[in-house]
């Protein structure tokens, strides 16, 4: 699946995303429109569009469609991508305002309002209007948890790749993993959106021939959560990284992946394989397994 952010400025610019297309798959463009930052259209978005194998999806996000201007602006891209391809796009919105959302409902493509589908249903259930106040949601979380989040971020940062030794006793958890296993951006989400205290550790070639679990870490074994990834994957990102040297040979990538696996079982660190999962998921599974929950309450 490739994804790209869509700005709503003219000239409109692609920030593409993602793996490259695969020929054997079948090629649908797929447009994720919100009126705020995009988050919520594309959680549901890319959740419905997982359940659907052999399609290669051109997912497009398009963030603060909050006129009717760019909703137009959007509706004749959308036209246009549908000539191009003789095949309509699949549209979800999130759109709040009714005339910047009837912009779309013409276009040729499949689309698919969430506000819509839940909001009528919601009305008849609650026996009022809903107010379809434009940014409602947004605004509420963010006057309750800015600071937090903010505070969790700086801490992700100061503490991120084994830096920060000395924040280790305010962290929540500490990731665990060989480089480019996903630490950094899992730390983030996690920050972001949960306001969870992470730092993270990058387990070197040195300390996994030893077998050890590093003597810095040993006062904090119940914080440590470890992450692993395909051997395959890692190759591939490790290649895209640096091509030469020991750094990205399958030999040295198999080697430091089986040996942080086998430290991860040898001291009872909970992990796992984040392959085949996004952020989200491998946020949530993070949050399962330790028991944390997230200080963000909307």
């Amino acid at each position: 699946m490739k994804q790209c952010i869509l700005t709503t400025g003219i000239p409109l610019t692609l920030l593409r995303l993602g793996f490259l297309r695969k020929s054997r798959l079948k090629k649908r463009t797929v447009f994720l429109v919100s009126d705020q930052t995009g988050v919520t259209v594309e959680a549901l978005g890319q959740s419905l569009l997982s359940q659907f194998d052999g399609f290669d999806f051109d997912v497009v996000t398009v963030p603060f469609v909050d006129s009717v201007d760019k909703a137009k602006k959007l509706a004749s891209l959308i036209a246009e991508k549908a000539a191009a391809e003789g095949e309509q796009p699949i549209v979800f919105t999130s759109l709040v305002q009714d005339d910047v959302r009837a912009q779309l409902l013409g276009v040729p493509a499949l689309v698919l309002d969430f506000f819509e589908a839940f909001l009528g249903p919601l009305e008849l259930e609650l026996g009022v209007a809903s107010v379809h106040e434009f940014g409602r949601g947004h605004g509420r979380a963010q006057d309750s948890s800015y600071e937090l989040r903010i505070a969790a971020t700086d801490f992700a940062i100061a503490a991120d790749d084994g830096n920060g030794v000395r924040y280790y006793d305010d962290a929540d958890v500490i990731l665990l993993g060989v480089s480019r296993s996903g630490k950094t951006p899992t730390c983030l989400y996690l920050a972001l959106q949960h306001a969870i205290f992470v730092a993270n550790y990058p387990l070197t070639t040195d300390e996994l021939e030893s077998g050890q679990l590093p003597r810095l870490l040993q006062p904090y074994r119940e914080k440590l959560y470890g992450l692993t990834i395909s051997p395959e994957r890692l190759h591939e990102i490790r290649l895209e990284r640096r091509s030469k040297g020991e750094y990205s040979t399958p030999q040295q990538v198999s080697f430091e992946l089986r040996a942080a696996e086998a430290l991860y079982q040898r001291y009872g660190i909970p992990s796992q394989d984040t392959t085949s999962y996004s952020i989200e998921e491998i946020a949530a599974k993070i949050l399962n397994d330790t028991g944390l929950e997230g200080r963000i309450r909307v």
